[in-house]
């Protein structure tokens, strides 16, 4: 495994633990990635700020990133129509994304109604439903790494992992480099 792919999953699970920490029923998160070098290169104050069980070292590897969270978004009706609106500056590494949704079984799908409003009701309603949070982050150099937590196996341990857990995001995602 290369230094980018070990940073990119180190960057992922420090996301997915801070946007569990604020528990669910969230807002998409988007964050920017940037190499932790650059940002300690250019803004030395960061140092004061690195948590304490973060060797200063680690954050000079040359792979190292800090996630920093996006704030005012564009408006979007859907996770694709924001990611299609966006766009990284050169200075921005990776990216990566919080999102969440409810899941249904199989066996479920025939059972789903096609008015919108029903469909909120069942999906509200319905007790086989579970709720996922998708942590998906990329870096423009095509590493990739996903974090996946299920509502009712909140643990940090149960977490799924892996780098193509959420292809369909992942591409997406890396649809904000191009």
């Amino acid at each position: 495994m290369n230094s980018r792919t070990q940073a990119i999953q180190e960057a992922v699970r420090e996301i997915e633990r801070y946007v569990a920490g604020y528990g669910w029923d969230a807002p998409i998160r988007v964050f920017s990635l940037v190499k932790a070098s650059d940002a300690l290169r250019d803004h030395p104050d960061l140092e004061s700020d690195l948590p304490a069980d973060v060797p200063l070292e680690a954050a000079y590897n040359p792979d190292a990133l800090f996630s920093v969270e996006q704030e005012g978004l564009p408006p979007a009706d859907s996770i694709e129509q924001l990611l299609a609106q966006l766009a990284w500056p050169e200075g921005v590494a990776g990216a990566a994304v919080s999102v969440e949704r409810i899941t249904l079984p199989p066996e479920a799908e025939a059972e789903i109604p096609s008015d919108p409003q029903e469909l909120e009701r069942f999906l509200a309603t319905d007790p086989r439903r579970d709720d996922v949070r998708m942590v998906v982050g990329v870096l423009r150099t095509g590493e990739a790494w996903c974090a996946l937590r299920i509502r009712s196996h909140d643990d940090a341990a149960e977490v799924l992992q892996s780098a193509d857990l959420v292809p369909e995001l992942v591409e997406q995602l890396r649809a904000t480099f191009v």
